[in-house]
């Protein structure tokens, strides 16, 4: 998760393209919750 909090703080990533990396049912191979999505963007996943 620490790769993809500093990858958004940076603006390397929009909150949009982090919503890629979260895993759902439909997306069982991502690398966060979507807990964790909140937590980094401050947004509702």
């Amino acid at each position: 998760m620490e790769f993809w909090r500093i990858a958004f703080t940076y603006r390397w990533v929009t909150s949009e393209q982090l919503r890629l990396a979260v895993k759902t049912e439909t997306s069982p191979y991502g690398d966060i919750t979507p807990e964790q999505y909140e937590e980094i963007t401050g947004k509702k996943f």
